[in-house]
């Protein structure tokens, strides 16, 4: 008999057992549930060593980025991923757009007692294939139970560290006149196939979360020689907001054209249906690059060129503004203003 069979006799019910208090106690059942589903599934040299925190080794030179990220997105599972998966993309995502290569994760679980094994199964297998297939290791975790009714199922807090090379340098502060904003592709595909999901909204062609790690792509932008500015992955308040914050962050104003916007027909569908703006809706596996105006044709050949950015496309330009207004030359000739997002739109959605 195996150390862990002497330890807890019987293995986890990943069928019919549920998360309860003691799973969260510190205890017997709180190490098997560690042993048997977060390390089995997500276990490296790191994380194996036990201790509260994990000693790990810093390659070359360059300057530290941290980025973390909570993850209480319902549903859990929805087309095209999971609250697993997001939570290992997002939080990777965070870092790449540094300018850094993700090296570590730490996630934290929060956890709701009655929620079923069999589904926090399928999770932590989702984080791990999603971890494995980036290359960035999750080397330490925390897990906590709380009373039924006191949560959701599932929340995830995920942290990413990443080396940024000497040299590199890029910050929503960069941004200047004359550059080019241009996105990797379609917008609002994440925040629809969760609004979709939740409505039981059925299309001719069904909407597909977006979730992905863009630090392959980023890298491929980061080495084609291009004067890149700003990179951000528009998440929670869409394209719309994050060109706000980095209007205001570089003191300039934005021109966007709407005719250039790559949004898939079943998106804008779903958006009219549900009177929401595209440009508001959520994204994870896409992000806006800013870059010098002489490079932007051979960076979007760039971009079209992986797979992740085959959609890509130019959106608008930079623009000397005292107001840092982002603006959009509408489809027929006018003007609107593209605000900030006010209250909260999609719930929920990350």
């Amino acid at each position: 008999m195996s150390e862990t069979r002497k330890l807890y006799i019987r293995p986890l019910d990943l069928k019919h057992g549920q998360v309860d208090l003691a799973h969260g106690s510190g205890g017997r059942a709180m190490a098997q549930l560690i042993d048997e589903l977060f390390a089995r599934h997500l276990g490296n040299e790191y994380l194996g060593q036990g201790d509260d925190g994990a000693v790990l080794p810093l390659p070359g030179e360059g300057r530290l980025v941290m980025a973390t990220d909570a993850h209480v997105v319902s549903p859990l599972f929805f087309p095209g991923g999971d609250i697993g998966c997001l939570s290992v993309h997002g939080t990777v995502n965070d870092v790449a757009v540094m300018g850094a290569r993700p090296l570590y994760l730490a996630a934290s679980f929060i956890l709701e007692e009655g929620f079923p094994l069999g589904d926090l199964a399928r999770i932590v297998q989702s984080m791990a294939a999603a971890a494995s297939a980036a290359g960035v290791p999750v080397v330490t975790g925390d897990t906590k139970v709380v009373e039924r009714g006191k949560g959701d199922g599932v929340f995830i807090t995920t942290t990413g560290v990443g080396i940024v090379p000497p040299g590199r340098e890029l910050s929503g502060r960069r941004a200047r006149p004359g550059d080019v904003i241009l996105v990797s592709g379609t917008l609002g595909d994440h925040g629809m196939a969760i609004m979709a999901e939740r409505e039981s909204l059925g299309f001719d062609s069904p909407i597909i979360s977006d979730t992905a790690a863009l630090h392959g792509l980023i890298e491929t932008l980061l080495v084609s020689g291009a004067d890149l500015r700003v990179l951000r992955d528009p998440t929670r308040g869409g394209l719309a907001t994050t060109l706000n914050e980095i209007a205001r962050q570089s003191g300039v104003g934005m021109m966007l054209q709407e005719k250039a916007l790559p949004v898939k027909p079943a998106v804008n569908a779903a958006c009219e249906l549900l009177g929401l703006d595209p440009l508001y809706v959520a994204n994870e596996g896409k992000l806006v690059a800013i870059c010098g105006e002489k490079d932007a044709e051979m960076l979007l050949s760039v971009m079209r060129a992986h797979p992740l950015g085959q959609a890509a496309a130019i959106i608008g330009q930079v623009v000397a503004d005292d107001h840092h207004f982002v603006q959009m030359t509408t489809a027929f000739g006018g003007r609107r203003m593209v605000d900030w997002l006010s209250g909260e739109q999609l719930p929920r959605i990350c």
